[in-house]
């Protein structure tokens, strides 16, 4: 059963009823996480990892209510033992596959279920304004409309199974060391054109939940945030969902909060409980509002679970089709940036000896250690995929330290694979300890790693830029495969090694998935979910500790082009071990949709997968656009000399710019730009034109 927008409004006249007859109290306890900062320090003594168990919020038994049940992502299912790990979004990002992001979605869902837990709170499609953001590991990429497309494929998937997918975090939140104190200010298009635009979609998409952000927007905290809660995502937007804080700091007032459109305080109730019956009865807060986020909570909880029509055992956590799925998912995901003299696909025949150099080449490396943390049974390293895939070659591990030593190593193997990058203590959710909140002690206790925002810089440390360019020419079969959750500069070392392949933070199968493409039993079809800049200066400068920053219009590859700056690899790009040749292309406007056509063939001789990718350009517009912004992409599978023809539509809709001035989007009726092709890059695309 399909649980719409529709569907879940069918229940408002019940879920009034059940409203009506609630007291004051048993109201705002709806409205309230159970989840105390002892019970977490508790579980920590008990050796429970965070969220082990799912987080319950409000529920009401005399009247039938359930309680929502609270677990975390995105990789996975972080409630329970032995979940399926899938690839970091940011590597599912790059598969550029909506299909494929949908049957994750769906095994989420399915594991969720099985572990008792009723919500995801794992759809996060914040917009990393600098690729340094620590948590953007989590996120699809740079670009607003692949990340609206990705984020709503994973809230289809998500809900098919009756679990509430919760959208994260609105908004502008994507600073992670000053998250809790930092005051975002961005001009009005670019709020809406480039910060909320796809969170719009994915609630279009149906998202039944949407979690507010730390941070402040416009001086308000995002929690408390009228404009952001209210006028935008409630009235403007018409969510029928509810609004749930982020964890423990996301509220900091009762009165604010409760008015500024906040419906649930996750996951320790300190402002609302008691405290908002209080604010109630002294008339700072109506009683309508209360009704109101009741109404909401009851009507999406009822929906969900009463339109559960499946079964949902243990044996669906970490089983051998979910376990596949992230594998598959997880070669998908490759992205071969180089390959120069056909290095890659090694040959298993002439590769006797191999050398895995690296500390990252033995370590189990699935991303953040923060609140996105997944625990799967096993984790495959690197070093074991390339063993289990040469079970007959000598596979000698060096950590690297000794240069001497691993230079010698490098020039007497038949092939090196260079695993370098990054992990959970140079990335990922951070914890501030200097937050005056008795919250840290029990949040801090969960988490192991350092995290944080990549403040030093965004290329490979110090030690491994010198263990390439010492190691890696002394071998013509030299392979860099790059770890980490976003992108990581290239020019100090591309020139040393002949081949380099991007596996992000692939997820349990990783070192699989990084063998069998190493090898060639896995031909790469990933493409860059973001630009590779040849200077972290053509990215917009960040002050990762800042009390306030301005969001400019202007990010990733959108700035570069702006600006006439070439990159070191542009946005949606990606390397095949087969050939694709692209032409035929068409572009019209059907409906209300322009179209875009191209005749795909496969040239070479292995099957393989092209991305094909639709953008529309603004050369007669009178207000400033970007040169071009992707509207539209498709992921196709190719035997060796098929052809296919790939249609793509974008909704006209998606070309409107808003106006700051009438507070409206419009469309501008001119000639536009329609490019099609398998990069951002002008050379990959070819160009059309259609009139509105």
């Amino acid at each position: 059963m399909k649980v719409d927008k529709s569907y879940r409004l069918a229940y408002t006249s019940r879920a009034k009823e059940i409203v009506d007859r609630m007291t004051l109290e048993e109201k705002v306890y709806l409205m309230s996480g159970n989840m105390t900062v002892e019970d977490m320090i508790e579980d920590d003594k008990k050796g429970l990892h965070y969220n082990e168990v799912p987080y319950e919020a409000g529920g009401n038994q005399r009247l039938g209510v359930p309680a929502m049940r609270f677990v975390d992502g995105p990789r996975g299912v972080v409630s329970g033992k032995n979940s399926t790990c899938f690839p970091v979004s940011m590597g599912r990002g790059a598969t550029f596959d909506k299909e494929l992001e949908e049957r994750i979605g769906r095994a989420i869902g399915k594991e969720i279920r099985a572990n008792g837990g009723n919500l995801f709170g794992g759809v996060c499609i914040n917009l990393p304004r600098n690729p340094g953001w620590g948590r953007s590991q989590e996120v699809y990429g740079e670009d607003s409309f692949h990340l609206g497309a990705m984020g709503s494929a994973l809230v289809k998937g998500v809900q098919s199974e009756n679990v509430i997918a919760c959208v994260k975090h609105f908004a502008f939140n994507s600073m992670e060391n000053a998250r809790f104190t930092v005051n975002v200010k961005a001009d009005k298009r670019t709020e809406r054109e480039v910060y909320l635009v796809h969170f719009k979609d994915a609630i279009d998409a149906g998202a039944a939940c949407v979690m507010s952000a730390y941070n402040k927007y416009q001086g308000t905290y995002c929690g408390h945030n009228d404009y952001l809660l209210n006028q935008v995502l409630k009235e403007e937007w018409d969510f029928d969902g509810f609004v749930i804080s982020d964890f423990l700091w996301g509220v900091r007032d009762t009165v604010e909060a409760a008015n500024g459109g906040l419906d649930i305080e996750m996951n320790d109730t300190k402002y609302f409980g008691d405290k908002l019956v209080e604010a109630v009865k002294k008339g700072l807060v109506s009683e309508d509002r209360i009704n109101q986020a009741a109404v909401r909570i009851v009507r999406t909880l009822l929906a969900f679970t009463e339109a559960d029509d499946k079964k949902y055992g243990e044996e669906l956590i970490g089983s051998k089709e979910h376990i596949s799925l992230a594998l598959e998912a997880a070669e998908k995901s490759m992205t071969l940036l180089k390959n120069d003299h056909q290095t890659l696909p090694l040959s298993r025949a002439d590769t006797k000896r191999i050398a895995v150099i690296g500390r990252l080449g033995d370590q189990e490396n699935i991303g953040d250690h923060g609140s996105s943390r997944v625990y799967p049974e096993y984790v495959v390293t690197p070093l074991q995929g390339i063993k289990k895939v040469l079970p007959d070659a000598e596979v000698i591990f060096d950590d690297g330290r000794d240069l001497k030593r691993t230079r010698e190593l490098a020039a007497s193997v038949d092939a090196v694979v260079f695993v370098v990058g990054y992990d959970h203590d140079d990335e990922g959710e951070f914890i501030n300890n200097n937050q005056d909140d008795s919250g840290v002690s029990a949040i801090g206790a969960g988490f192991d790693a350092v995290g944080g925002d990549r403040t030093r810089s965004l290329g490979l440390h110090e030690d491994e830029i010198e263990l390439i360019r010492m190691a890696g020419p002394v071998n013509k079969k030299s392979v860099v495969v790059l770890i980490g959750g976003n992108m990581i500069m290239i020019e100090d070392w591309k020139d040393k090694v002949p081949a380099i392949l991007m596996a992000y933070y692939p997820g349990m199968e990783g070192g699989t998935a990084i063998a069998k493409t190493l090898f060639g039993e896995n031909n790469p079809g990933g493409k860059l979910p973001f630009v590779v800049p040849r200077k972290e200066s053509h990215l917009p400068a960040t002050d990762w500790k800042a009390d306030e920053i301005t969001y400019e219009y202007y990010h990733g590859y959108a700035k570069l082009e702006k600006e006439g700056i070439q990159p070191s690899l542009p946005y949606g790009f990606g390397l095949s071990y087969t050939t694709f040749t692209i032409g035929d292309a068409r572009f019209s406007v059907t409906g209300e949709n322009i179209t875009a056509r191209c005749v795909v063939e496969n040239t070479g001789d292995r099957t393989g997968d092209e991305v094909i990718q639709m953008y529309v350009g603004f050369p007669n517009s009178k207000v400033d656009r970007p040169v071009k912004v992707l509207r539209g992409f498709e992921r196709i599978t190719l035997q060796p000399g098929e052809r296919k023809e790939v249609e793509i539509l974008c909704p006209i809709e998606k070309l409107k710019w808003f106006n700051p001035e009438t507070g409206e989007w419009e469309l501008e009726h001119m000639d536009y730009e329609v490019y099609i092709g398998n990069s951002s890059d002008l050379k990959d695309l070819i160009k059309g034109r259609i009139t509105l």
